[in-house]
């Protein structure tokens, strides 16, 4: 027969059990401060406002520790009211769910056109030798996505540069008359008019000019009469801008917007205005021992501009933003 002590004993430790069961797999997406999600590793963010909520899109990196590659087979979403209680979705968005590409879940963005959400997405594609770009549609910001043609919108074979990624980073804008603008490129920035269906290119593909040092990760916004195109420079990579009065150029290069992470080679920013405010997404390496080049993680900082239009460097925090009201 087992004394008291031996039986307090066992409950105590099935109470731990139990316990560090519970810690393991209790949700972690309401973190304070940066990064923001603690539970997965996510990368490349990109951002939608729709309706009073916030709808973040990023990659997945699963490379397991001590693997210094990348390792990306879908893409993630999730959604806030305050920009920092995060609400994840089950996965809307898988490289398998476009039959014609290989892997590689890189880089992303999601925008709204007539009741409709459209995906643009970097893929590995599956016959031509490269990184190619597809988009997918839903009738809901969290899907489920399906693939819209059924083939590459922008194949490797479209485009000139030599080397096997430069089709990457797809970032979509459409301005106030209604026209759709798709950016991408690594190396060489390049754009296109897209028909009003999404999903076909309305027009020849064109290079930017006015973008010194340009690696990839194109971002365009608005803001009072001027555009931005933000993007990753050099390698380690910064956040720089240029600015124009039009989608179709010039750009007049303004400078950097925000410094390397020093924990993560890549940047990647998304920029929104929410709830009168402005800010800037972008991911770095700073989660747990593991994190890095290849296990990044998203991190929201607020965004500044100037009299003059200009934008203020981006100052990184563990802070991070406080619930937006």
């Amino acid at each position: 027969m087992p004394t008291l002590h031996n039986r307090l004993c066992s409950l105590l430790l099935g109470f731990s059990a139990s316990s560090a069961a519970l810690a393991q797999t209790a949700p972690t997406l309401a973190p304070s401060g940066n990064p923001i999600i603690r539970n997965k590793y996510t990368a490349d963010p990109s951002a939608m406002v729709q309706k009073g909520t916030v709808y973040l899109y990023t990659g997945h990196d699963e490379a397991p520790a001590r693997q210094e590659r990348y390792v990306m087979h879908e893409w993630l979403c999730f959604s806030s009211t305050d920009m920092v209680n995060w609400t994840e979705h089950p996965v809307p968005l898988k490289v398998s769910d476009f039959a014609w590409a290989k892997d590689d879940a890189w880089a992303s963005q999601v925008v709204a056109r007539n009741g409709k959400f459209y995906w643009y997405a970097a893929v590995e594609h599956g016959s031509i030798h490269g990184k190619a770009i597809g988009v997918a549609v839903a009738d809901s910001p969290t899907g489920p996505f399906k693939d819209a043609r059924g083939s590459a919108l922008i194949a490797p074979d479209m485009t000139t540069d030599k080397i096997s990624w430069a089709d990457i980073d797809p970032t979509v804008f459409i301005d106030s008359k209604g026209q759709a603008y798709l950016f991408w490129g690594n190396t060489t920035c390049y754009y296109a008019k897209l028909k009003a269906n999404m999903t076909e290119l309305d027009g020849p593909i064109q290079t930017v000019a006015g973008l010194p040092r340009y690696t990839e990760a194109p971002w365009v916004h608005e803001h009072n009469g001027w555009y931005y195109l933000s993007y990753a420079s050099e390698f380690p990579e910064k956040i720089v801008y240029a600015m124009s009065r039009s989608l179709e150029g010039p750009w007049q290069y303004k400078g950097i917007l925000n410094e390397i992470g020093g924990n993560s080679n890549t940047n990647h920013q998304a920029i929104i205005d929410f709830k009168g405010q402005s800010y800037f997404i972008y991911h770095n390496g700073a989660i747990n021992t593991d994190g890095g080049s290849f296990r990044r993680s998203v991190c929201i900082d607020y965004l500044y501009y100037n009299k003059d239009g200009t934008m203020k460097r981006v100052v990184m925090t563990t802070e991070g933003v406080k619930a937006a009201k």
